[in-house]
């Protein structure tokens, strides 16, 4: 197995280890004689390395490898793979961490977990079945889908979801160019696990989100449009004129609870 990364020293440091076999120097030295090319990079990145791989460096690819990728946007970066007449499946491990890089990484991270794959136009059937022996080689379950409906999806349960907690530690702590709240160190000596959990995505490599926002952002819209209108209702409830109403604040909690058990026992 070999490796190449912009910044090389997680992947001597993963052959080293006995995790990789070679840390190919060059871009085009990863891809001479690969049966196989996942693009493991923020989805910027896997657009331009697209654009390389099927552009310029296309002499190195051999002719029947396969090219996927990691990335958690699809249609976009199908697309680009299509306009470049590569044969790629699209891919996305339903399984990730806040922390990114090898030293971050996990055994046994996609064990039981989805893993979409997206095949483009120009996939043949021995780049199906190579990706599915990679899905299955990390323990996951592979389901496929179309990049629409994957993109609408993952905008609900991960990339609206990253926005929400970015803007969280912006509404307390200030945002791009804006001074620190004079709150801000006071709530921060009171914070726990709830303020952990809330904004533990946004401790995340900030290219990667931008790149997730950037390639998905009709559906991340879509998506927080429909939370500011739960919250507008929320607001309804607090500002009402004698106070809120404890039984319809309690219905609320409740509804929530209720449709996240339910979907517990599916």
């Amino acid at each position: 197995m070999t490796a190449w990364s912009r910044t090389p020293g997680p992947v001597r440091q993963a052959v080293d280890d006995g995790v990789l076999e070679v840390a190919a120097a060059t871009l085009e030295e990863a891809l001479r004689d690969a049966d196989l090319v996942l693009l493991a990079a923020p989805p910027l990145a896997c657009l331009d390395l697209i654009d390389e791989i099927g552009g310029a460096m296309r002499v190195s690819l051999p002719e029947g490898a396969t090219v996927t990728d990691a990335a958690s946007s699809k249609a976009r970066i199908v697309a680009r793979a299509d306009a470049m007449r590569l044969p790629f499946i699209g891919g996305h491990p339903m399984a990730g961490r806040e922390v990114s890089g090898y030293a971050a990484a996990l055994p046994d991270l996609f064990v039981g977990r989805p893993w979409v794959t997206v095949a483009g136009v120009f996939a043949r059937p021995i780049d199906v079945e190579r990706v599915r022996e990679l899905v299955e080689a990390c323990g996951a379950v592979q389901m496929p889908m179309l990049a629409a409906a994957h993109d609408d999806a993952v905008a609900a349960i991960s990339h609206m979801p990253l926005v929400v907690s970015a803007a969280l530690v912006e509404s307390l702590a200030g945002g791009p160019g804006v001074p620190e709240r004079p709150d801000w160190q006071a709530a921060e000596a009171l914070a726990a696990t709830g303020w952990a959990g809330m904004t533990r995505l946004a401790r995340g490599e900030p290219a990667m989100g931008a790149g997730i926002a950037a390639t998905n952002s009709a559906a991340i819209a879509s998506r927080l449009r429909d939370l500011r209108g739960a919250i507008d209702g929320w607001l309804v409830e607090l500002e009402q004129n004698g106070g809120p109403d404890a039984d319809a604040l309690e219905a609320r909690f409740a509804s929530a609870k209720d449709r996240l058990e339910e979907s517990d026992s599916r």
